[in-house]
């Protein structure tokens, strides 16, 4: 069984759902400290300047060191939500299938969030269904493995009985792979290769959030999204 694992994100990039579309089983990390400037609760959307940033604001005054990522919870003192349903209806509202989706998105912008993990989990979930990605889906915050850093995936990696983990690339610069070996795991690493697609404006710009492709390539978004990927099989 090959596992990946990785913290969730707010509207995450291509290469979030690569890993989770070639992996057997998909841990998302949700139990471990957010980190501040992240792309935990922000990502980049395409706008005729180029892109910008969608960020969720979060409570974090006088939390840090205590702000597990699934019980972090959602600032209510700025009007987000309607911000960011207007950057994508205004940037977005002449792509090919824009219209499509966008029923899903107005509805979760209208409605009332308390915590980022329930907002993350019902838009990647919407996403995962759209890009045709049925891997299992596992959250850490449920699981028993603990631990740190590499050790912690190894733990969680052995809870599912897994014989392969696949890493992100920055895994290269941390990871044993002699303690995955002892536990018979083998590591491999997503070396994600962005591909180049028509969008609505002008230009190309690399790594936005996983809806630009959705909202320009329609149905033809996951042959996109998995198409000429170069790397090692497990």
């Amino acid at each position: 069984m090959i596992v990946s694992i990785n913290q969730p994100g707010y509207l995450p990039w291509l290469g979030y759902f690569h890993r989770i579309a070639v992996a057997d089983a998909h841990i998302v990390l949700d139990h471990v400290q957010f980190e501040k400037n992240s792309f935990t609760n922000r990502n980049k959307v395409r706008v005729s300047e180029g892109w910008c940033w969608l960020t969720v604001p979060v409570r974090t005054a006088g939390k840090f060191g205590d702000l597990p990522i699934h019980e972090l919870e959602i600032s209510r003192e700025k009007p987000w939500a309607s911000k960011h349903w207007e950057t994508l209806r205004l940037n977005y509202s002449h792509a090919p299938f824009f219209d499509q989706h966008a029923g899903f998105f107005r509805s979760v912008y209208s409605r009332t969030w308390l915590k980022l993990a329930d907002l993350m989990r019902e838009v990647t979930g919407y996403l995962l269904e759209v890009f045709s990605i049925h891997t299992k889906l596992y959250f850490s915050s449920q699981m028993k493995g603990r631990g740190k850093k590499d050790e912690l995936l190894v733990n969680l990696c052995r809870e599912l009985g897994a014989t392969g983990y696949l890493s992100g690339p920055q895994g290269r610069n941390y990871l044993r792979e002699e303690l995955f070996g002892e536990h018979n795991i083998a590591v491999r690493y997503d070396d994600y290769h962005h591909p180049v697609y028509s969008q609505v404006y002008p230009g190309f710009e690399p790594f936005m959030a996983a809806i630009d492709l959705l909202f320009n390539a329609g149905p033809a978004s996951r042959e996109i999204l998995l198409k000429d990927q170069k790397w090692v099989a497990l």
